[in-house]
């Protein structure tokens, strides 16, 4: 049986109508996402299913220096006890073959080592040897050359051995990242108007006195995309280009400076707008790297971004002032911001209708003068209900006070008075 035809046409039926409606864009909730990049600058990152373990062992040095201190100190200890039981071991064995551990021994025969009659007192000569003690009690002679052998051999071993330990130790306390613990970062990345285009900023300060040469920033921003093809990228790294310098990036970190990208064309955060950012599931990453002027090792300092730690609409308060002829920076104001004017749409919206612009500075100066002057009719009622005598006195403070109307005249008006006067 046939389906029986409408009487209502296609185009005006409620699934046509819907059709033809334009659809505001819905924005979904965004879905918490791990950060690639911690706030203290560690690397989210877990390695597994790593077959070939072996590696790490070709490297021995950098791996003693990645691993965590308890680790390395006990590493520290067994080795030196290991070593000392070894050539302890070796010296009990000489005395041993050469007959110096048997109790009635004769008397004219010399011991390879004198007063080594235990594996005790060998482990205790072997302690003295390595660390070159030499308490004097015992000590080698020339009857064996075996015993002059075994000297050789654990002097070398010992040099070796203090070399490797002290160098690993040295290197942990000298890591470059401890240096980077006094280049600080803001909480909170802003996006605001800068020279009439929207910017992304950050602050980065330095805590200590001694410098770092040739200060370099960053970004980077790391976000999930997908190919043409079809390809997912999880971690699709973007440079970002800062306003510093175009070339190498370079700053000097005498005080704290506020780090600005400028959002254009080759920015990826180009097309996003207030809301959209709010969903997306980027994240900035914000690299500076330098050489420590006391050490000479180069140091790196990392922090990231995530779309709740960017602020739209915000600026950095101002944290360096003059004071008696020196530059002071108040630290306790360096991630505070300020709400200012900035239009909520993406910079391609601003770029194509420039009067966004202007109509959100003119509101945002009316929105300022309508804030002034009811702060000043609060003043004035104030005033008035404190007492009469003080209202007339601010009455006429308020005349001396007025503002004289300016008139603005054509260049006819002026051509006029020009030929009355």
């Amino acid at each position: 049986m046939l389906a029986r035809k409408s009487i209502i046409p296609e185009e005006f039926s409620l699934p046509g109508l819907a059709s033809r409606i334009h659809r505001k864009p819905v924005f979904r909730d965004r879905v918490n996402k791990a950060r690639f990049i911690a706030k203290s600058g560690s690397c989210n990152l877990a390695h597994k299913n790593i077959r070939e373990q072996g590696r790490f062992l070709q490297d021995v040095f950098t791996t003693l220096v990645d691993l965590k201190w308890r680790f390395t100190l006990v590493i520290f200890t067994m080795t030196f006890l290991c070593s000392w039981l070894l050539f302890a071991m070796c010296w009990w064995l000489v005395a041993f073959a050469h007959g110096d551990l048997v109790p009635n021994r004769t008397s004219g025969i010399e011991q390879c080592v004198t007063n080594v009659k235990s594996f005790t007192s060998a482990f205790l000569f072997s302690i003295e040897v390595q660390v070159t003690i030499g308490f004097g009690h015992r000590m080698i002679t020339e009857q064996c050359p075996t015993a002059i052998a075994v000297l050789i051999f654990q002097n070398i071993a010992g040099l070796i051995i203090n070399a490797i330990m002290l160098g690993c130790i040295f290197m942990k306390t000298a890591q470059s990242h401890r240096r980077a613990e006094t280049l600080i970062f803001s909480r909170n990345a802003v996006i605001a108007v800068r020279n009439n285009r929207l910017c992304f900023m950050t602050r980065v300060g330095d805590l200590r006195k001694s410098m770092i040469i040739g200060a370099a920033v960053r970004l980077q921003v790391v976000r999930k995309t997908t190919t043409p093809e079809g390809e997912v990228i999880p971690i699709h790294q973007i440079d970002v280009q800062t306003e510093s310098a175009a070339a190498s990036n370079s700053i000097f970190l005498l005080a704290p400076l506020i780090i600005c990208h400028t959002i254009n064309k080759e920015s990826p955060l180009y097309d996003l707008s207030a809301m959209e950012l709010q969903c997306s599931d980027l994240e900035v990453i914000v690299i500076l790297e330098g050489v420590v002027e006391t050490t000479g090792i180069t140091t790196q300092a990392r922090t990231s971004y995530v779309t709740e730690e960017i602020q739209w609409g915000h600026r950095f308060v101002p944290i360096v002032t003059e004071e008696d002829g020196v530059y002071s920076v108040d630290y306790s104001k360096f991630g505070n911001t300020v709400k200012v004017a900035t239009p909520r749409c993406s910079a391609r919206e601003l770029d194509e209708k420039p009067s966004i612009l202007i109509q959100t500075l003119q509101k945002s100066e009316l929105s300022h003068q309508n804030s002034l002057r009811k702060r000043n009719s609060m003043r004035r009622n104030n005033s008035m209900r404190n007492g009469g005598g003080s209202s007339g006195t601010m009455r006429r403070n308020n005349s001396a006070l007025t503002v004289p109307k300016v008139q603005f005249l054509t260049p006819e008006a002026v051509g006029q008075n020009i030929a009355v006067t």
